[in-house]
């Protein structure tokens, strides 16, 4: 190829970047701590999402009972669990619990939702002490399973997410 073959092609590539529309703006996350709080700490969860089948008005449906996961930091190793509260507990003792505030869709099929929690911390000293919010996101899986059920049936649904803990803001 020519030099001026390569100058046409880059010019064409340039023209066509040019002409482009602009970029989106990014859409602010969803399910995110009050401005001013600050992140304590970055886990991923390892697990699932227990259902149960029950009988109601309508017929049996899955019922949410709650998670069963490990927790992972950024090099892979356990420092903790997830479960039923829902709670977290790391190896240092300390232990956390969390009421839902924001409930936001996940943007994958098949995802359970990504979550603002207001965490009430136990007494416990430890790395979760000074909790005061916990955000769940980047979920995948986990979701109840589709379609009918016999009541008395259980599910444990794969899921994986990462949670971060707040400090409340200062």
């Amino acid at each position: 190829m020519t030099a001026a073959a390569l100058r046409r092609g880059a010019s064409a590539a340039l023209l066509a970047a040019l002409a482009a529309p602009p970029p989106a703006p990014a859409q602010e996350a969803p399910a995110m701590p009050p401005a001013g709080a600050a992140p304590l700490l970055d886990v991923v969860a390892d697990g699932v999402q227990v259902y149960a089948c029950e009988a109601r008005g309508a017929g049996p449906v899955w019922v949410f009972r709650g998670p069963e996961a490990a927790l992972f930091d950024d090099a892979g190793r356990q420092v903790g669990t997830h479960g039923a509260g829902p709670h977290w507990r790391l190896a240092d003792g300390s232990t956390t619990r969390g009421a839902v505030a924001v409930n936001a869709p996940a943007p994958r099929p098949g995802a359970i939702p990504w979550l603002l929690l207001r965490a009430t911390p136990e007494a416990a000293p430890g790395r979760l002490r000074e909790v005061a919010w916990i955000r769940r996101y980047d979920t995948e899986g986990g979701a109840a399973p589709a379609g009918r059920c016999e009541s008395g049936e259980a599910a444990r649904m794969r899921y994986s997410a990462r949670y971060t803990f707040y400090a409340a803001p200062r």
